[in-house]
């Protein structure tokens, strides 16, 4: 496989990776510790991620839970999870937190339905970006005479292939995504 073609699938596996990320992040109406995943704490001075202060679980299908390994981050981890405005309110006991994931309402499953899309469609222009740069180094190849022009046109094939492939996963995860919020 040409070295341009194998660095645009790369990269467009990456974007898929980053995809795959930000819907984790967005909430269904089930408890899931992604839910969490973007929420720093200020342990001892550093900006550390809620999983690297305590251990998080989920309790049931609308309540997580976390046990701090320093008990006295606590209040802290509490702060972090209010200050980050994501719609929770933990309950601590003293050792403990838990936090109540409220049900989505119509609207409010609506409007993640159009964060998604728009994620979605961000990461097709990032994808077709990728397909871009790909074809204008194979030209570029051309043009300095390191490939033919029958191998330019099977190598612009490949890369239109790879990138109709990562579309279509894309509008998959999309899909599924989009039925899951949906579903109450």
């Amino acid at each position: 496989m040409n070295p341009t073609i194998k660095d645009a699938k790369h990269r467009m596996d990456k974007s898929l990776e980053a995809l795959r990320s930000e819907l984790a992040k967005v909430r269904t109406g089930k408890a899931t510790t992604q839910l969490l995943d973007g929420i720093r704490v200020d342990y001892y001075g550093t900006a550390t991620p809620i999983s690297q202060v305590g251990n998080l679980s989920v309790l049931d299908a609308h309540t997580l839970s976390i046990t701090p390994w320093d008990k006295s981050m606590v209040p802290i981890i509490e702060k972090a999870i209010l200050e980050a405005n994501i719609g929770f309110n933990p309950v601590s006991d003293g050792t403990n937190l838990k936090i109540p994931v409220p049900p989505l309402t119509e609207e409010r499953r609506k409007d993640f339905v159009k964060l998604i899309k728009k994620f979605g469609e961000d990461t097709k222009i990032a994808i077709r970006n990728v397909r871009r740069d790909a074809n204008d180094h194979l030209k570029k190849e051309e043009k300095d005479k390191n490939i033919s022009e029958d191998e330019l046109k099977s190598f612009e094939t490949e890369v239109q292939k790879i990138t109709d492939e990562h579309v279509k996963i894309i509008d998959e995860l999309l899909k599924h995504k989009e039925i899951e919020i949906m579903e109450v």
